[in-house]
């Protein structure tokens, strides 16, 4: 029987205006399936025009302009809708759903939903559960004792996945999709019997663990930020800008 890190799976990344899940939005999204390990890889992407100025900083980070985005993006409604959609339908297949930090991608996307379609992410799973998969919350918890960051390229660099054109978000999105099997392959022996519904709901449990420990040593520091421990989307809203 074929391990879930060896069968399909689908991946999702965004780039955005910034990094604040409440008033910053999409400029690029990007969804990779793949029917099998080694498979050729099917991928959607999208090119947004925000509606709003994006910042020098996120432009250095994704290389995306003003300009490019007002000349070639498309408006964000139906591209929001299409990408809901086919998320949707990844679900409706069976498909689990590798995001890294979901967290920022998967909220970014149900307020970009709820600005300009006046829906929430959660009504186009409705026919099906989503069945995350998070590679930094799996190696968090898997290699918790390891030292050093853990940014996509880290885990990449870490578990030997190649990784071109970091922060366009097919690329980015592949590579997530390349460290989750490499994490399943390389912890086989406490994965291989759990399916992905079941690390689904033990990633909510973990990230919380994560959360409550990342806020316990940013209290020591004196570091007033907040870490929200819910996985794999935020639920409470604040009013956005």
């Amino acid at each position: 029987m074929t391990c879930w890190y060896e069968g399909p799976l689908a991946a999702f990344d965004t780039e955005t205006t910034g990094v604040d899940v409440e008033s910053d939005r999409i400029v690029s999204a990007a969804i990779v399936v793949q029917d099998a390990a080694g498979s050729r890889p099917r991928v959607s992407r999208w090119l947004v025009n925000p509606g709003v100025p994006v910042p020098a900083g996120a432009t250095e980070v994704h290389g995306l302009t003003d300009e490019h985005l007002q000349r070639n993006g498309r408006w964000p409604a139906p591209a929001m809708e299409e990408i809901a959609r086919l998320l949707g339908e990844q679900a409706a297949a069976g498909r689990p759903l590798v995001v890294m930090n979901a967290p920022f991608d998967l909220t970014l996307l149900d307020r970009e939903l709820r600005r300009h379609r006046a829906s929430a992410l959660g009504r186009y799973m409705e026919s099906s559960s989503l069945c995350v998969l998070d590679p930094r919350v799996l190696d968090k918890h898997l290699d918790r004792y390891r030292k050093g960051r853990r940014t996509l390229t880290d885990l990449c660099a870490h578990y030997e996945v190649e990784l071109e054109g970091a922060h366009d978000a097919a690329a980015d999105a592949q590579a997530s999709l390349d460290v989750v099997r490499a994490v399943g392959r390389r912890f086989a022996s406490r994965l291989e019997r759990l399916s992905p519904a079941e690390l689904h709901t033990l990633q909510a449990v973990w990230h919380a663990a994560q959360a409550r420990g990342l806020q316990a040593w940013f209290a020591r520091s004196g570091n007033p930020e907040t870490v929200d421990p819910a996985w794999p989307m935020r639920t409470e809203l604040r009013e956005a800008a």
